[in-house]
């Protein structure tokens, strides 16, 4: 299940674009719209304010691709950040004959045709494209690390009665 929402900026200053209007659409984008909105080293940042054409090889056809994020540092450094699950920009494995291969396949191939459109578009203009993972974002301080997963318990069973 997805999780959503709208984001209160606080510091609307740092924040390009409406800063009323502001959607999440999972917990990690949140994450990353707190860790811009409070860190020093960010100077301004905006979230689906850039909008990249790409070409799905699938269909053959022109889509349009909105980023998560677009990022102004105060070193100079200017970024595209795109947040997925690391299992997104993995190629799929399992079964080649089931629904959820085919699935995943076609998820990872429109991912590749996105992010090679917006690797062009980062380098044409001197920016990095980068793809946050839960892994980096653990690894930045951006995201808590997750729950350990709890221990399977035993099935419960009544005792008999004599």
């Amino acid at each position: 299940m997805a999780y959503s929402g709208r984001y209160k900026v606080k510091n609307s200053s740092k924040y390009t674009g409406d800063p009323n209007n502001v959607i999440y659409r999972s917990m990690w984008e949140k994450y990353c719209m707190m860790y811009f909105d409070k860190d020093p080293n960010v100077k301004s940042w905006s979230s689906e304010e850039v909008v990249i054409p790409y070409w799905y090889e699938v269909d053959r056809k022109y889509h349009r691709y909105y980023m998560d994020f677009l990022v102004q540092w105060r070193d100079g450094k200017t970024s595209l950040v795109e947040v997925k699950p690391h299992k997104d920009t993995m190629p799929p494995k399992g079964d080649k004959r089931t629904k959820r291969y085919i699935s995943e396949g076609l998820t990872y191939i429109k991912n590749q045709n996105k992010w090679n459109a917006a690797a062009e578009y980062c380098k044409d203009r001197k920016w990095h494209f980068e793809i946050w993972t839960e892994i980096e974002l653990q690894s930045m301080g951006i995201m808590p690390k997750t729950l350990k997963p709890l221990k399977k318990m035993k099935p419960y069973r009544r005792k008999k009665t004599k």
